[in-house]
Formats: structure tokens, C-alpha cells, sequence
């Protein structure tokens, strides 16, 4: 659950175009990875239950403020002469704190969306779990992709509907696709 969040909040920076043959999108490198993320705290969900997962939730956050620290700690310090990459780590590592917040909140949201629709769906259907987890994650990575894209890219000048239809499109899509790996 956390190397997931830890990846897509790493590569999210990186904005990719991907053709599904019918239409080319743009979204976040992270759209292929972060679904995994709903899936998994689903899983915690239908194991351990409501409070378990926000508990889940919570220390996932965490996990996530450490490892912006440990960057923004590393950056912070002085390069070897003979690094040469030095530009393009601070490249890739500085541009993140929009991206960062952005994750936070969307994060956040969304997953304590899904924790509760998920649960309220576990008790309307017990026996449909297929069901209760295509629906939280379809719904939660939605809302996640709209809170993700408009806070972290905003400033960037770049068009932000064509992010939010892409990124919600194509985690939609591995949304659904991945919940037989949950059923």
C-alpha cells in the first residue's frame, strides 16, 4: 500500500501521453501505479474493517510527509563535484511541492471516500465484493484525480481539463481492471 503511494507520488511529476487506440490522453505518470492504491485499501478495508483502515490511511500519510522530508533533506545537501546529475535530480526533486501538497490532499480525500463507501457498500452487499470495490475506487480515484490535477498543476501553464480527463479515464480504466486482483 505504501510503496504504491510512495512510487505515484514520485512520479507524478513526469505528465505522459498514452493512446488507447480510440483516443491519445495526457495525464500523470502516476495514473498506471496509483490505482493499485484504492485496490489495496480496499483490501484493509474488507479484512480489518472501517477503523483499521483509516488508521491504515493515516500512517500512509505519514509514510508520505517522511519521504517529503527525506527529500527536501537530501536536497539540501552539497552535491559530490563529480555527481554529475546534480541538475537534473534537482530538476526532478524541486519541482515536486505543489505536486507534493497536491498528492496530500487528494490523498486524503479520496481514500477516506473510498474507505466509506466501501464500507457502506459492505453492508448494503455482503456478498458482492467485486461490486463494492469497482465502485469506491471508480468513485474515490475520480474525485482524486480532480483534487490531484487541480491543485498540482494550476501553476504550470498547462491545460488542466485534458490532465483531469486523462488521468480519470485511464485510472477508471486499471480501477476496473484491477479488481479481479482483489476478488
Amino acid at each position: 500500500y505504501i510503496i504504491y503511494l510512495g512510487a505515484s507520488q514520485i512520479i507524478a511529476a513526469r505528465v505522459i501521453e498514452f493512446d488507447v487506440g480510440i483516443a491519445t490522453f495526457v495525464a500523470p505518470a502516476s495514473v498506471f501505479v496509483y490505482p493499485f492504491v484504492a485496490q489495496a485499501i480496499d483490501m484493509i478495508n474488507e479484512v480489518y474493517g472501517r477503523p483499521m483502515t483509516r488508521v491504515a490511511i493515516a500512517i500512509a500519510l505519514l509514510s508520505q510527509v517522511l519521504l517529503a522530508t527525506l527529500i527536501a533533506m537530501t536536497n539540501a545537501l552539497t552535491p559530490a563535484q563529480a555527481f554529475e546529475f546534480e541538475a537534473a535530480w534537482q530538476s526532478i526533486f524541486t519541482q515536486g511541492l505543489w505536486i507534493i501538497f497536491a498528492s496530500w490532499v487528494a490523498f486524503l480525500v479520496s481514500q477516506n471516500l473510498d474507505c466509506y463507501v466501501f464500507d457502506r457498500l459492505k453492508r448494503a452487499y455482503p456478498n458482492r465484493i467485486a461490486l463494492r470495490s469497482a465502485f469506491s475506487d471508480v468513485a474515490s480515484l475520480t474525485l482524486d484525480s480532480i483534487i490531484f490535477v487541480s491543485i498540482a498543476f494550476f501553476t504550470a501553464g498547462i491545460p488542466l481539463l485534458p490532465l483531469i480527463v486523462g488521468q480519470t479515464i485511464s485510472k477508471g480504466i486499471i480501477g476496473i481492471l484491477d479488481t479481479p486482483w482483489f476478488v
